[in-house]
């Protein structure tokens, strides 16, 4: 059984968005399977690496469509982009020094608290306003 399990309550009805979380709700479902497996800190590796690729590109569809439809709360919202990118960086520093297992555990976590915290807050907000703008 995965860890998240994708929702309507994850879903900000832009159909390009909605699968970009599919893949990342599919990225924390990877680890946790590896951590479940006892592979937690083999898969975190390329979790990460994979997390930072994706993010970048799914981060970077979200900032276009707020330049092509004036999103008001742009601003606010790279601001998270960048912490989380941030945060994530930071992991995988500690990784590529030599982090013990628990690690595994500690990004599973916190990413899927982040990614369902952010989801349901500030992309939920966008959702009406892309969609109001022609973007499904």
């Amino acid at each position: 059984m995965p860890l998240m399990q994708w929702n309507d309550k994850l879903s900000v009805g832009v159909a390009s968005i909605d699968n970009d979380h599919k893949r990342l709700v599919g990225m924390v479902n990877d680890l946790y399977d590896g951590v479940v497996a006892g592979h937690g800190k083999d898969v975190l590796g390329r979790v990460l690496d994979g997390l930072i690729s994706y993010t970048a590109e799914h981060f970077a569809r979200e900032e276009r469509y707020f330049a092509q439809t004036g999103y008001p709360d742009s601003v606010a919202h790279k601001k998270e982009h960048e912490d989380l990118v941030k945060q994530v960086l930071d992991v995988q520093a500690k990784y590529k020094s030599g982090a013990t297992s628990t690690l595994s555990l500690e990004v599973m976590n916190f990413l899927k608290s982040w990614l369902v915290k952010h989801i349901q807050g500030s992309d939920k907000k966008y959702g009406p306003h892309l969609i109001s703008k022609g973007i499904k």
